[in-house]
C-alpha cells in the first residue's frame, strides 16, 4: 500500500522532468508515451487504493507515509507525509483518472503543435501538484500543492505565449489566486498561532479549544477560529473562482482544450472544494463561517448560470457552468453535507471533463472554430461527438427518473445534484433555504443553456464557412476514447457510487478520519426525509429548461434575439458578465495605473533620476561642451592656450613668492 500511494504521487513528477528536461533527446512520441503511460500506471494504483481505504475496516482507513522531515524550527515541526484517507482516494481516483484521460486526449488534439513535449511535461507537472495537495497531512505541504497548481496552470493557460490575450489570461489567473493566496496563507498562519501545530490531527484535537479563542485588532474582539475560517475560505474563493474572485476562470479558456478540461472540470478548480472538506472538523466549529460559505456558494451558483444562458464561446459556457457546478459544492458543504459536495466534486469531474474535451473535438471538427453562432448541424459530421456531449449534457442537466430502482435511474449529476439541494432545504436554516432555492433555479438556467449549447452546435444547418464545412470530420481514436470512458463516468458514477457517498453505506465508507461525522449524518438524515415535492423540484426546473431551450433554438430559433431586445438593459448585464471586470478594471487596475503612472513619472523620472544619475549626467555633458569649444583644431588658438596657461602658472609663482 504505501509503495503505491508513493508511485502515484512520484510518476507523474518523474514524467513530467523526463518529458520536459530530455524532450530534444528522446522526442515528441517517446514523451507523450511517458507521460501517458506514468498517469495510466498511477490511475490504475489510485483504483486499488480507493478499494482497499473505501471498503476496508475502519483500522484501515487512514494511511500515513512519512516521507522525511521537512521543516523542525522551534515549536514548529512539519513533515513531508501522505496522508490517504476516503476523502484522499476519491480525490485519487478523480484526479488520476481526468488527468490520465487528458494526457491520452492531448495526443490526438495537440498533435500538430510543435511544442509537444513541453505540453505533456506541464500537463504531468500540474498533475504532482494537485496529487501533493490532496495528499497532504499538514497545512504546510497543503500551501505547496496549492501554489504549485497555480504555477501550473499559469504555464498551461499560457502554453501559447506567442498569443497577447493567452498571456494576458495567465497573469489574469495568476494574480486573481494570489489575492485568494494572500487570505490562505493568513488563515495557516492564524491556525498555527492557535492551535501551536499545523498538522491536521493536531488542529483537529485542538478545535473546541481554538472556537473559544478571540483575536483583538484593530480595536475589535473577534472569534479566532470564526476569523482563520474565513481567510481559509478565501483562498478556496480564488482557487474555486467564486463569486468575487471568479473573473479568471472564462479567460483561462486562452489554453488549449485539454488544459480547460484538466485544470477547470476535476482539478484546481475543486481544491477549494476539497480544502473545506479536509477542513471541516474546524469549519463545523464556526458557524458563521459556514453561513458565508453556503450564501457564497449559492450566489455563485446562480450568478454563473446567468452569464452562461447569453454566452457564444463554446468553451466559455462550460467554463461558467464550472464555476456554477462549485457553486453548488461550496453551499452544500457550507450546510454540513460534505461528503454530498464530494459526491458532487466526483460525478462533475466525469461528466464536465466530457463535456470540455466533447467541445474540443467540435473545435477540431471545425478547425479551430469556438463561435456557436457559426456552428450548426455538425452532428453530421461528427456523430460520435454529438451522442457522448448528450451523455455529458444530460448528466449536467441533473437528468433522470426518480423513485425506481431505490434511488432513482438517471444520469450521474441527477444523484449528485439532488442531494445536495435537498441537503439545503433538510439544513432547515435561513442560508439553507436561501441555498435551496438559488440553487434550484439555477438548476433550471443549467439546463437551458446546455442543451443550448448542443441546439446551436449540432442542429439546424451550419453557419460558418463552407470551406471549413467541406473539410469537417469525425475526431480520431485517440481523441474519443478518452471520451467514451468519462461518457461511462457520466452515465454510471451517480448510480454505482450514490450508497457508498450519501446512501446507506455511508458512514463505512467515510469512516471517522475524512469529514465531520456528526454534522454530515444529520445533514444527510433530514435530506432523506424531506419532502415529495423537494426531491421533485430540481429535476422539474430542469426539464423545463430543456423544453424552453428547445422551443427557443429549435421550434422558433427567432426569439432569442426577439428576447435580447426586448430586455436589452438584462441580456448586457448578463453578457457583460455583470459587468464585474469592468468594474475591478475602473476601482482596482486604472487607480494602479495612474499611481504607478505618478511615481515613474514625477518620483523616478522627475525627482530619482532627475536629481541623481540624470542631473549629474547632464551637468557632465554642459561641462563637455563648454570645454569643447576650445578644440577648435587651429594651431595659433592651442598656442595662444598655451601662452595664457604658461603666464597664468608665471602670475601664480610671482604672488606666491610674496
Amino acid at each position: 500500500m504505501d509503495l503505491a500511494i508513493k508511485l502515484i504521487v512520484l510518476l507523474p513528477l518523474l514524467a513530467a522532468a523526463i518529458a520536459g528536461l530530455f524532450c530534444r533527446v528522446i522526442g515528441d512520441r517517446p514523451a507523450q508515451f511517458v507521460t501517458c503511460a506514468a498517469l495510466l500506471i498511477a490511475a490504475a494504483l489510485s483504483i486499488f487504493v480507493f478499494v482497499r481505504i473505501g471498503f476496508g475496516p475502519e483500522n484501515a482507513k487512514l494511511v500515513v507515509v512519512k516521507l522525511f522531515s521537512w521543516m523542525d524550527s522551534g515549536t514548529l515541526v512539519v513533515n513531508w507525509s501522505l496522508r490517504v484517507d476516503t476523502l484522499t482516494a476519491v480525490m485519487l481516483i478523480v484526479v488520476t483518472g481526468v488527468s490520465s484521460m487528458v494526457h491520452v486526449y492531448s495526443v490526438g488534439y495537440m498533435a500538430e503543435d510543435p511544442s509537444i513535449p513541453r505540453f505533456m511535461s506541464y500537463l504531468s507537472l500540474f498533475t504532482f501538484f494537485m496529487l501533493m495537495l490532496v495528499t497532504s497531512d499538514n497545512l504546510v505541504q497543503l500551501f505547496f500543492g496549492w501554489e504549485g497548481v497555480g504555477l501550473a496552470s499559469y504555464l498551461l493557460i499560457g502554453f501559447w505565449y506567442d498569443r497577447p490575450s493567452a498571456n494576458d489570461a495567465a497573469m489574469k489567473a495568476f494574480i486573481v489566486n494570489r489575492v485568494g493566496d494572500f487570505g490562505f496563507a493568513l488563515g495557516i498562519f492564524a491556525v498555527w498561532m492557535l492551535s501551536g501545530s499545523v498538522n491536521f490531527a493536531d488542529v483537529f484535537a485542538k478545535g473546541p479549544e481554538m472556537a473559544q479563542a478571540r483575536i483583538h485588532f484593530l480595536g475589535m474582539d473577534l472569534p479566532a477560529l470564526e476569523t482563520a475560517c474565513l481567510l481559509l475560505f478565501v483562498g478556496a474563493m480564488g482557487k474555486s473562482a467564486q463569486l468575487g474572485l471568479h473573473t479568471w476562470l472564462p479567460d483561462a479558456m486562452e489554453g488549449p482544450t485539454p488544459v480547460s478540461a484538466l485544470i477547470h472540470a476535476a482539478t484546481m478548480v475543486t481544491a477549494g472544494v476539497f480544502m473545506v472538506c479536509r477542513l471541516s472538523p474546524i469549519f463545523e466549529l464556526a458557524p458563521i463561517a459556514l453561513a458565508v460559505v453556503t450564501l457564497i456558494g449559492a450566489a455563485t451558483a446562480f450568478f454563473a448560470a446567468t452569464i452562461g444562458l447569453t454566452q457564444f464561446d463554446i468553451k466559455r459556457v462550460v467554463a461558467y457552468s464550472t464555476c456554477s457546478q462549485l457553486g453548488y459544492m461550496f453551499f452544500a458543504a457550507g450546510v454540513g453535507a460534505y461528503s454530498a459536495a464530494m459526491f458532487h466534486l466526483m460525478t462533475h469531474a466525469f461528466f464536465k471533463a466530457l463535456l470540455f474535451l466533447g467541445s474540443g473535438s467540435v473545435i477540431t471538427c471545425l478547425h479551430h472554430e469556438q463561435d456557436m453562432r457559426k456552428m450548426g448541424g455538425v452532428k453530421e459530421k461528427a456523430p460520435q461527438t454529438f451522442y457522448l456531449m448528450w451523455v455529458g449534457t444530460l448528466a449536467l442537466s441533473g437528468i433522470g427518473v426518480p423513485f425506481i430502482f431505490g434511488n432513482g435511474l438517471g444520469f450521474a449529476g441527477f444523484y449528485s445534484k439532488d442531494i445536495m439541494l435537498e441537503s439545503a432545504y433538510g439544513a432547515h436554516s435561513v442560508v439553507g433555504m436561501i441555498a435551496f432555492w438559488l440553487g434550484t433555479i439555477a438548476a433550471f438556467m443549467t439546463a437551458f443553456y446546455s442543451t443550448r449549447l448542443m441546439f446551436m452546435t449540432f442542429y439546424g444547418t451550419y453557419r460558418g464557412d463552407h470551406h471549413t464545412w467541406d473539410h469537417a470530420h469525425e475526431s480520431p481514436p485517440v481523441i474519443l476514447i478518452p471520451l467514451y470512458v468519462l461518457g461511462a463516468g457520466a452515465l454510471l458514477s451517480g448510480l454505482v457510487a450514490y450508497d457508498w457517498f450519501v446512501g446507506h453505506d455511508w458512514q463505512h465508507f467515510w469512516g471517522t478520519t475524512s469529514i465531520a461525522v456528526k454534522s454530515t449524518e444529520e445533514v444527510l438524515h433530514h435530506a432523506h426525509e424531506v419532502p415529495v415535492w423537494v426531491k421533485l423540484a430540481p429535476l422539474v426546473f430542469a426539464l423545463s429548461g430543456i423544453g424552453l431551450s428547445y422551443y427557443y433554438y429549435i421550434v422558433r430559433p427567432e426569439l432569442p434575439a426577439l428576447t435580447a431586445k426586448r430586455f436589452p438593459g438584462l441580456y448586457a448585464l448578463f453578457y457583460n458578465k455583470w459587468y464585474f471586470d469592468e468594474l475591478y478594471d475602473a476601482v482596482l487596475v486604472q487607480p494602479a495605473v495612474r499611481i504607478g503612472r505618478l511615481f515613474w513619472k514625477k518620483g523616478d523620472e522627475a525627482t530619482i533620476d532627475g536629481l541623481g544619475p540624470d542631473n549629474i549626467a547632464a551637468r557632465a555633458q554642459d561641462m563637455a561642451g563648454v570645454l569643447s569649444r576650445f578644440q577648435s583644431g587651429y594651431l595659433y588658438h592651442y598656442a595662444f592656450a598655451m601662452l595664457v596657461g604658461v603666464a597664468a602658472l608665471v602670475t601664480y609663482f610671482m604672488l606666491s613668492a610674496r
